[in-house]
């Protein structure tokens, strides 16, 4: 795909149905805005993000993951090395990875209930007051 600059209606039409790497040409800017590398880094280290990811897990949160991110992505946009960006990029590959790998909780539905269209109390005993 070719990149054309039609204003910000396009591009979100575009991140929404092909992906942000189509939106922008990749040597423009790297996967994320610096910033949001830091601001994962300070929430991670937060006093109340530990608590509940310690609540959770049973550990405490790894949070240099974010940190390199930042430092990494700091380096592109000064030197606009190709290190640097295949690092950023195979960061957010792997990152996107580790989330789509767990399986979901609940089943879900290749069709709805049969009795879908009528109201919940009927055909269930339900008491009356």
């Amino acid at each position: 795909m070719e990149f054309r600059h039609e204003g910000v209606f396009t591009c979100i039409f575009l991140v929404v149905s092909e992906g942000l790497n189509n939106c922008f040409p990749s040597f423009l800017q790297p996967p994320r805005c610096c910033d949001d590398y830091w601001s994962e880094f300070r929430h991670c280290k937060s006093l109340w993000n530990r608590f509940h990811y310690y609540y959770a897990h049973g550990t405490s949160p790894s949070c240099q993951h974010w940190k390199q991110d930042y430092n990494t992505c700091r380096e592109w946009e000064k030197t606009k090395s190709t290190d640097a960006k295949e690092a950023l990029q195979n960061s957010e590959r792997n990152r996107v990875a580790e989330k789509k790998k767990f399986t979901p909780v609940w089943d879900l539905r290749k069709d709805p209930p049969k009795d879908w269209h009528r109201p919940l109390h009927q055909g269930h005993p339900h008491e009356d007051s």
